[in-house]
């Protein structure tokens, strides 16, 4: 999921259950209507390649490296934002359908999701 300042998401891909969400970032980030000047992820997108596609976008990474990884610099008042996808979260697990992942398809969970997020970009 990705979201802006204001806290509301702008796009999201529901990945299959076991896999990773990597593949899945470089095509949200296309969705985005310009050019970011942070792009803002946890280590689980710590990734050489997916730093270097965000800087040859033109945003600057604030992805901190995993602890098996040698250290790369990231901002730590930049990477503190990224509790705003996390309190989206939240805010859309209190529908029940998004935090138990009722739905049965791929479709009408991100149908259940769009409904969620559009209603709280709305409060």
């Amino acid at each position: 999921m990705i979201a802006d300042g204001a806290r509301r998401a702008i796009a999201f891909r529901v990945a299959p259950g076991q896999a990773h969400e990597l593949p899945h970032a470089l095509p949200l980030l296309e969705r985005l209507p310009g050019v970011p000047q942070w792009v803002v992820a946890d280590r689980a997108y710590a990734s050489h390649r997916f730093r270097q596609q965000i800087a040859e976008a033109g945003a600057k990474p604030a992805i901190p490296s995993k602890r098996n990884q040698a250290p790369v610099r990231c901002l730590e008042w930049i990477y503190a934002n990224r509790n705003i996808v996390e309190r989206l979260w939240a805010r859309l697990k209190e529908w029940r359908a998004v935090a138990t992942h009722d739905e049965k398809t791929a479709a009408s969970f991100s149908g259940i999701l769009c409904l969620a997020a559009t209603l709280d970009h709305l409060r």
